[in-house]
C-alpha cells in the first residue's frame, strides 16, 4: 500500500505531506487542493515510460490529465529546494521503500525534464501506479451517448476503464460474464456472481429495477450501452439509449465496473462519485468504494458529500472496514496556503473533531431555520 505522498511545490501545494490509507476520503471548499492530490498520482502514471528516458520527465498532457505547460503547475509562491532554478517535487512511501521525482521547472514546456540522477529504471513506480490495477476516474465523466468508443487495447488488454470511464462499455461488454469473486464486492441482491448481474444489482441501489445491455454495434469500432425498467416479461420496459434517461446512471457506471473488479494491490482513483445522485444512491456509491478497499485494493476518493462521509462511517461501525482503514483530510484556504485537519473515524462510526467547513452547512441551516 502507498502509505505516503509528498508534493512539493504542485499546483496547489508549497509543501504538503499526505498519509495515505486503505481508504483515503479527501474533503474540503472548492480549489483547496483534493483534485491536485489525485492528478499527482495521475502525472506519474501518465509518465511512467518518459520518467525513464533518457531526456524524459513529467508528461503534462496525456491519457489521463491535461495540466497544461509549466507555468500551469508551478506553486505560485514556490520553496527554492536550493539555489537553483524552481523545482516540483512528487515523492511516494509504499512497503517502506521511498520513491521520489524531482523535475526541472520550464515556464513553456509540457514535459518537464527529471533532474540529474532521479531514478530512471525500470521500477521508478511502484507497482500499484504501475500495475494493471490502477483505474482513474475524473469528474468529467462520460455522458449519457448513442455510443462509445471499442478498444480491445485499452478496455480488455490493459482493463483500462479510461479517466473519463470512455471504456467502460466495452469492458462490460467483452467481461460480462466474468465472476465477481470477492465475497465483499457481491451484492446480496444479485441473480449470480456475474459481472453484469453485479453491475445491475448496484446499479438498483440508484434506480430500482434497472436493467443494463453493453453490445457491439456491427461493423464499427463502437459499442452502444442501453437500459430496460423493471422485471422480465410482460412488465419489463422497452429499451432505452442512455441519452432517453437520466444523466445520474451513466455517470456513476464506470464507479461501479472500477470497484466491482478491484483487485489486491490495485489502486483507485475516484473523483466525486456521488455526483448526479439521490441521497440513497450516493449511501451506495459510499458501500461499494468501502467494499473495493476491503477486497484489498487502495481507494482514494474526492467528495463533497456528507452521504459519501457517512457510508464511511457506517462502513466502519458494521466492521467492514476497521478504524485504521480509514483516512480522512479535509482541505482549505488559509491566506494562500493550504491546511490539512485529519479527523478520524473511531470504532463506533463518531467523527473525533469537526474542523469548521468539515461537513457543517446542515447544522448551520438548521440553526437558521430555528432561530
Amino acid at each position: 500500500m502507498i502509505d505516503r505522498l509528498s508534493v512539493t511545490n504542485f499546483k496547489a501545494f508549497g509543501f504538503a505531506e499526505i498519509p495515505l490509507a486503505p481508504y483515503t476520503l479527501l474533503s474540503g471548499l472548492n480549489s483547496s487542493g483534493k483534485s491536485t492530490v489525485l492528478q499527482a498520482f495521475a502525472l506519474l502514471r501518465q509518465s511512467y515510460e518518459a520518467l525513464h528516458e533518457e531526456d524524459g520527465g513529467f508528461l503534462l498532457n496525456g491519457d489521463l490529465v491535461e495540466l497544461g505547460v509549466g507555468q500551469d503547475v508551478l506553486h505560485e509562491d514556490y520553496i527554492r529546494l536550493d539555489d537553483s532554478e524552481p523545482r516540483i517535487r512528487l515523492a511516494l512511501r509504499y512497503q517502506g521503500a521511498e520513491y521520489s521525482w524531482s523535475v526541472r521547472y520550464e515556464r513553456e514546456a509540457d514535459l518537464l525534464r527529471v533532474d540529474d540522477g532521479c531514478d530512471r529504471s525500470g521500477s521508478a513506480l511502484p507497482p500499484p501506479l504501475s500495475g494493471t490495477g490502477f483505474q482513474y476516474l475524473r469528474a468529467d465523466r462520460i455522458s449519457p451517448a448513442v455510443s462509445y468508443p471499442r478498444s480491445h487495447e485499452i478496455a480488455v488488454r490493459r482493463g483500462f476503464l479510461g479517466s473519463r470511464g470512455e471504456h467502460t462499455v466495452n469492458y462490460l461488454r467483452h467481461f460480462q460474464d466474468e465472476p465477481v469473486r470477492d465475497e465483499h464486492l457481491r451484492h446480496p441482491q444479485a441473480r449470480s456472481s456475474r459481472l453484469l448481474d453485479q453491475a445491475e444489482a448496484w446499479m438498483q441501489e440508484i434506480c430500482p429495477g434497472v436493467n443494463l445491455q453493453a453490445e457491439a454495434i456491427e461493423g464499427t469500432d463502437s459499442v452502444r450501452l442501453s437500459f430496460r425498467f423493471g422485471t422480465a416479461g410482460l412488465s419489463a420496459s422497452n429499451r432505452y439509449r442512455p441519452t432517453n434517461v437520466g444523466f445520474g446512471l451513466t455517470y456513476v457506471l464506470p464507479v461501479v465496473v472500477a470497484c466491482l473488479t478491484a483487485r489486491p494491490g490495485g489502486l483507485l482513483l475516484i473523483e466525486n462519485p456521488e455526483a448526479h445522485l439521490h441521497p440513497r444512491g450516493q449511501i451506495g456509491m459510499a458501500t461499494l468504494t468501502c467494499a473495493a478497499a476491503a477486497a484489498g485494493a487502495q481507494v482514494v476518493v474526492e467528495t463533497h458529500s456528507d452521504h459519501m462521509l457517512n457510508g464511511v462511517r457506517l462502513a466502519v461501525k458494521e466492521r467492514r472496514l476497521s478504524t485504521g482503514d480509514v483516512l480522512v483530510h479535509y482541505f482549505r484556504r488559509n491566506v494562500g496556503e493550504i491546511e490539512m485537519a485529519s479527523p478520524t473515524v473511531g470504532p463506533d462510526g463518531m467523527v473525533s473533531h469537526w474542523p469548521e467547513g468539515f461537513f457543517d452547512e446542515w447544522e448551520r441551516s438548521l440553526d437558521r431555520l430555528l432561530d
